[in-house]
């Protein structure tokens, strides 16, 4: 590679970041925002180096495929219906997220489904993988969790963090950011 084409190249864009933080659901129905809502709060009070990327993936499906790939670990945020109470989180690892996947639980989990085969088909799968979600108390169109979701968002940041932090980055607190019960993003209320 020349000088000149090696100069525009921002090394940190060069390559995906080792981890992915993928938030998906829908923030029009309900409880099915839970993870879109986890990735806010992240975004919002906790600083992250070059090594971990936070995403909204929304319902995007097949579009995650580039952002999956050759990834060390992907980390999966949810709203899951697993058969466990409306509420309680559940948290997958590894083998048991194909398994869970067969199932089709959530609108978006086909194309998740559909992204790690290809991506296994590949080899470009990511190396580890979990699935961090909540049962959904309420499916219905409504901007906001319901209060009981909703307690389940920190331990699912606590989840997160502890994930992260078993890679062996440390993701601290936003210095400037202090944590009040009534400062919580707007998909939460």
């Amino acid at each position: 590679m020349t000088d000149i084409a090696s100069d525009w190249l921002h090394e940190e864009y060069a390559k995906p970041a080792p981890i992915l933080v993928l938030g998906l659901g829908n923030v029009l129905i309900e409880d099915e925002g839970i993870g879109i809502a986890a990735i806010e709060y992240l975004n919002n009070y906790y600083s992250f180096g070059k090594e971990v990327e936070l995403l909204d993936g929304g319902t995007s499906g097949m579009a995650l495929l580039e952002d999956m790939r050759n990834r060390n670990t992907v980390i999966v945020l949810d709203a899951v219906s697993t058969g466990h109470q409306p509420g309680e989180m559940v948290i997958l690892k590894n083998e048991q997220v194909p398994v869970f996947l067969r199932n089709k639980i959530s609108p978006h989990q086909l194309a998740l489904s559909d992204v790690l085969a290809i991506l296994s088909f590949t080899d470009e799968q990511p190396k580890n993988i979990a699935i961090i979600g909540v049962e959904p108390v309420s499916l219905k169109t409504h901007i906001g969790l319901s209060p009981k979701v909703r307690q389940q968002l920190e331990p699912m940041i606590d989840e997160v963090l502890a994930m992260i932090s078993a890679t062996g980055y440390a993701v601290p607190e936003k210095s400037n950011q202090i944590l009040h019960e009534t400062d919580t993003p707007f998909h939460l209320v």
